[in-house]
């Protein structure tokens, strides 16, 4: 179970790092009435699918251990941070990559 966890909680957290750089969608139920999407409501949902990541390791820490290891500032720093490190592929296809492909 314990590999199981960690390998499931790995892939969720690269696609919910993503997601909000690849959908037009606001918090995927929403068409956005200007047409785009604005940067503001891509790093809301990015933060709020930080949260929820977050409390998806913490559900499998308490199943697989009993119980959830308190934890510091550190560690909300570090993960906010790897979380960013993940998110950064489809942000730049989002911003840099797709405008290079779309040249003539």
């Amino acid at each position: 179970m314990a590999k199981t966890g960690v390998w499931f909680f790995l892939f969720v957290a690269v696609v919910a790092a993503n997601l909000p750089w690849l959908t037009s969608r606001i918090f995927f139920l929403f068409a956005p009435k200007a047409g785009e999407k604005k940067i503001f409501w891509r790093l809301l949902e990015w933060l709020v699918l930080y949260f929820v990541t977050l409390a998806i390791g913490f559900g499998i820490e308490r199943a697989s251990m009993g119980d959830v290891q308190r934890q510091g500032w550190e560690f909300y720093a570090v993960t906010l941070s790897l979380f960013a490190v993940l998110a950064i592929p489809s942000f730049i296809y989002r911003y840099n990559l797709r405008r290079m492909l779309a040249r003539p």
